[in-house]
């Protein structure tokens, strides 16, 4: 075992590299979005081009919906009581406006989350 770990330690070394503990190693991020009667929170959430980024998405009233073809997030139904949960590598630095997806009301044409991508 000794060996084994002294062979990688010289070859990460020989390489150029260096060994990075597990614990170390940045997990992808997480960011909770609820929505509402008539709006997201948060309201703006920001996300790192190439960066993949987990989305867990519930609802504390009302179904509600996401989508957005420029952030490569599919149609998703939110309802109450479930956590949905949508991975996301933004492609391209910018700022992306998704409105709800799912008529939920008279305040749905303003419910929206905005997402600011930055490199």
């Amino acid at each position: 075992m000794m060996n084994t770990l002294r062979n990688l330690a010289l070859f990460a070394a020989f390489a150029g590299l260096t060994a990075v503990p597990n614990a170390a190693v940045a997990a992808n991020p997480t960011i909770n979005v609820v929505a509402s009667n008539f709006k997201f929170t948060p309201g703006t959430i920001t996300l790192h081009v190439g960066q993949t980024t987990t989305l867990r998405l519930t609802s504390s009233e009302g179904v509600h919906g996401l989508q957005s073809d420029d952030l490569g997030i599919p149609m998703t139904a939110i309802q109450p009581g479930s956590v949905k949960t949508i991975q996301v590598t933004a492609k391209k630095a910018g700022k992306y406006v998704l409105h709800c997806a799912i008529m939920c009301g008279a305040g749905h044409a303003n419910m929206t989350l905005t997402v600011n991508v930055v490199p």
